[in-house]
C-alpha cells in the first residue's frame, strides 16, 4: 500500500532539481544557435517587427521543448520511486527499458514516456525491437519467465492499452499500474506545486536577463543604424553557404 506521504516527501526534496535545470539550461543558452536552428521566413511571414518579438518567440520555443524533456526525465524519477515503494521496482539497466518489477509472478518492462503522442512509427518501432531485445536478455537466465511489455505515459488516454507486442498504458491506467492506486494520477498534482511561485519568480529573472541580453545582441547584429531589421543579413547568417579555404 502506497503511503501518500512518502510521495509528498519526495516531491519537496526533488522537485527542485527539475527547477534548476530549467534555469541553469538558460546559462548555456547561445544566441547565434537558436538562430541558426529557426525559420528566419516564418518571423518575416508572421510581421514581426522589434529584435524583442524575434527574441521572445526564439527562447520560448526553446524553454517549452526544453522543459518538456526536463519534467518527463524527473516524472520518470518520481514513477519509479512510487513503484518501489509498493512493488520494489528498480530502474532498468536494460536498454530501452526505464523500469522493472514483479508482480503476481510476472516480470515487468516498462519504456516510460511523458504523453501518449510521443514518437513516430520508426521510433515507435524501435521501443518494440528493445522489448523483444530485452525479453532475450532476460530469458536467458530464465527461460520460463513470464514477461509483459509495458509503454507507461505519465499523461493523457488511450482507450485500446493491448498493442499486441506491447501494452500502453496512459494517464490514471498508467500511475495505477505502477502503484495499485487507482486516484493517484490526481493525487500527485497538489505535492507537485511546492514552492513553484518561488521558484519560478527565480526562473523569470534569468529568463528576462536573458532577454534583455539577446535582444541586445540582436540589435547589435541583425538591426539598422534606425533600428530596422536587416532581415537579408539575418536571412544569410541563417542559411548562406558557407565557404571552405
Amino acid at each position: 500500500m502506497l503511503n501518500l506521504e512518502d510521495v509528498v516527501k519526495y516531491v519537496e526534496e526533488n522537485i527542485g532539481i527539475f527547477h534548476e535545470k530549467k534555469v541553469s539550461s538558460l546559462d548555456f543558452l547561445k544566441l547565434s544557435k537558436i538562430l541558426k536552428r529557426k525559420n528566419p521566413y516564418l518571423f518575416k511571414a508572421k510581421y514581426a517587427l522589434t529584435a524583442e518579438e524575434i527574441i521572445k518567440g526564439l527562447v520560448d520555443a526553446h524553454i517549452s521543448s526544453n522543459e518538456e524533456t526536463i519534467f518527463g526525465d524527473w516524472l520518470e524519477g518520481l514513477a519509479i520511486f512510487i513503484n518501489n515503494k509498493v512493488y520494489r521496482g528498480w530502474k532498468s539497466g536494460i536498454k530501452g527499458v526505464d523500469l522493472e518489477f514483479d508482480k503476481d509472478g510476472k516480470r515487468y518492462i516498462v519504456n516510460i514516456k511523458s504523453g501518449p503522442n510521443w514518437g513516430n512509427s520508426s521510433q515507435i518501432s524501435k521501443m518494440i525491437t528493445d522489448f523483444k531485445t530485452a525479453n532475450r536478455t532476460l530469458r536467458t537466465s530464465n527461460s520460463n519467465m513470464n514477461i509483459i511489455s509495458v509503454n507507461g505515459c505519465c499523461y493523457g488516454r488511450d482507450n485500446n492499452p493491448d498493442k499486441g507486442d506491447y501494452y500502453k498504458y496512459c494517464g490514471q491506467r498508467f500511475w495505477e499500474f505502477i502503484s495499485g492506486n487507482t486516484n493517484l494520477y490526481t493525487e500527485i498534482i497538489e505535492p507537485l506545486g511546492h514552492m513553484a511561485k518561488e521558484r519560478n519568480d527565480e526562473f523569470l529573472r534569468s529568463y528576462s536577463q536573458m532577454i534583455n541580453k539577446f535582444t541586445l545582441e540582436f540589435g547589435n547584429d541583425f538591426c539598422d543604424t534606425n533600428g530596422a531589421i536587416n532581415w537579408e543579413k539575418l536571412v544569410k547568417f541563417n542559411s548562406s553557404i558557407l565557404m571552405r579555404t
